[in-house]
């Protein structure tokens, strides 16, 4: 593992990390930033899950979300959204390919060789990080758009692993929207059940266990009405019991000027789960 940033921020640091994924099979990059109260002992870990077209840069160049980890003690950990390389599968067009990972475990070939976001996300990406900086095993997750459905789906299908879940503008329903079902289709075949493994609106249906959930959406957002539907993960955590919080933001677009309005409130609404 090698360290290509290091920055001062807020008393912390804002560091980019470049390391070898066995799980994905080639080199990724992931952002952490390490708040100043890691020079007293760990600090718990909120992992930000960024949508399509994103690296690891996006978050942190944008979102202004230091400040408000600096001040609640918590390390940020923002990892790639697909795996990258020249021998990594691609496809024309923003929605599909590199950047476009959309946190699933990929059957279908050529994208099954690489493209398996979830285990990364999931798995080997917090052993990495829990092995080698200063941090806890109290983690939380969030995340914007395709990052948002990545969030949901993965705090939904490890219950236990993580304390609160949050996610801006997500892709709740992803088999029933075109981002979704170009990507599920592409990466995961014909196979509708395999498809519902990776959809929050059918997986919070029958949800273990029921972590405090924060979701944020701009009205103004012009993804809403064809690609976002929030409406269908409130129905189906209502109909189950699951506590959603579920936040219509109105004049707010999809951008990261949203995501910076709000973050200070879901890095507190983490905080509060990841020290109780």
């Amino acid at each position: 593992m090698e360290r290509i940033e290091h920055r001062a921020c807020f008393g912390g640091w804002q560091d980019v990390y470049r390391h070898r994924s066995a799980v994905l099979g080639c080199d990724m990059t992931f952002a952490i930033y390490l708040p100043p109260q890691v020079q007293h002992g760990p600090v718990p870990v909120l992992y930000w899950l960024s949508g399509l077209t994103c690296s690891e840069q996006n978050f942190i160049t944008k979102a202004g979300a230091q400040r408000y980890a600096a001040e609640h003690g918590v390390a940020i950990v923002c990892p790639d959204t697909s795996p990258r390389g020249d021998g990594v599968a691609d496809a024309d067009g923003y929605d599909l390919g590199k950047g476009a990972g959309f946190y699933v475990n990929a059957t279908q070939a050529p994208w099954a060789a690489h493209y398996r976001m979830f285990d990364y996300v999931a798995d080997e990406l917090p052993a990495l990080v829990e092995a080698h900086f200063p941090v806890t095993d109290a983690r939380a997750i969030s995340g914007h758009s395709m990052g948002g459905h990545g969030a949901l789906v993965v705090a939904l299908r490890n219950p236990g692993r993580y304390r609160s879940v949050s996610a801006f503008s997500p892709i709740v329903a992803p088999s029933q929207v075109p981002w979704g079902q170009k990507a599920f289709a592409a990466y995961l075949g014909e196979d509708h059940a395999a498809w519902a493994q990776y959809d929050a609106s059918q997986l919070i249906r029958t949800a273990a266990e029921k972590l405090p959930v924060l979701v944020d959406q701009g009205q103004a957002d012009e993804f809403l009405d064809a690609q976002l539907q929030p409406w269908r993960l409130k129905d189906a955590a209502d109909a189950a019991g699951y506590p959603v919080y579920l936040r219509m933001q109105p004049g707010y677009d999809h951008s990261y000027y949203f995501i910076a309005s709000f973050i200070g409130e879901h890095i507190a609404h983490h905080a509060t789960a990841l020290k109780a």
